[in-house]
């Protein structure tokens, strides 16, 4: 089978198609061909080795998320055929995603959505479980405020929609006035550029995705996630009752389930820039870097 591999960190060329052996199907495990994947920025950043401490060891198959279709159930209860989607934390346990076939847990898979197409789904997991998991901690509720920072993101972007679903109010801070439009059109009251045009102390939670300094917005005993772990540690707020968290993601098929009846209900939109196959892998990283995108790029096998 082919996978998307590194043995050494470097730019996009240092990712190459390779022939492996195909996994092993095992009754544990559900073994998936997989049609599409995505690429998102920690693919990027695992490349190029800006990433230290606990990686895989090389040579690694890259890849967090997939959509495809089901080769062999095990004891799943899934069936040969079934379209899914699932991720794999690549990091933790060097299982990457960008392979013809691979094998993962049956919690960390669902039914891909029925009124999608598989490369739209595979755009999903990652940042779906980002923003819906990080959501969840913040424990933000109908009628509350929430800040966004970098809503124009792909995690940004779904955590909008899901709030919004939710009853909350959003606002949101993005980089540049083109993303305004976009944002308010997920579905926040408002969106700006400039961290002056936002309330001190206003919000009930904060999401930041960007690693923005917006510390002094979440109100006195309220909540603050990042996940922009690059940025380094969320911000000390303890002296005025505000609890943080720098939040990573975990592998849950439960959570995407969630995630696809949003996406069926007409609750969560996704958002597709461009597809490549994986021989392109190269012009897909050159897209990732295009300043503005407000879609994901996915990867055809």
């Amino acid at each position: 089978m082919r996978a998307l591999r590194i043995d050494r960190f470097g730019g996009p060329e240092v990712v190459a198609v390779r022939e492996l052996p195909a996994p092993d199907a095992d009754l544990k495990e559900v073994l998936v061909r997989v049609v599409a994947s995505s690429l998102n920025p920690v693919d990027a950043k695992t490349r190029s080795g800006a990433i230290r401490g606990g990686l895989p060891a090389l040579p690694m198959t890259l890849g967090w998320d997939l959509a495809g279709v089901i080769v062999s159930p095990g004891s799943s209860g899934l069936s040969v055929g079934e379209r899914v989607i699932g991720m794999s934390a690549q990091l933790a346990d060097g299982r990457g995603t960008w392979a013809d076939l691979v094998s993962l847990p049956a919690h960390s898979l669902t039914p891909a959505p029925s009124n999608v197409s598989l490369a739209e789904a595979a755009t999903l997991p990652l940042p779906g479980l980002t923003a819906v998991q990080t959501l969840d901690w913040l424990g933000v509720a109908s009628g509350q405020r929430l800040l966004i920072t970098g809503a124009a993101g792909a995690v940004g972007g779904l955590a909008v929609q899901i709030a919004r679903s939710r009853g909350v109010t959003v606002d949101a801070l993005v980089s540049r006035p083109a993303q305004s439009e976009v944002v308010t059109g997920l579905g926040a009251r408002k969106a700006v550029t400039d961290l002056a045009n936002l309330d001190e102390r206003y919000y009930d939670a904060v999401f930041d995705t960007c690693g923005a300094s917006v510390g002094e917005t979440v109100a006195d005993g309220g909540r603050y996630a990042t996940i922009a772990s690059e940025h380094g540690d969320p911000p000390d707020l303890s002296h005025r009752g505000v609890t943080t968290t720098l939040h990573q993601v975990k592998e849950d098929g439960d959570g995407l389930a969630g995630l696809v009846n949003l996406v069926e209900t007409g609750d969560l939109r996704l958002r597709l820039d461009s597809t490549f196959p994986i021989a392109d892998i190269g012009k897909a990283y050159e897209r990732l870097d295009t300043r503005g995108l407000t879609g994901k790029i996915a990867l055809l096998f």
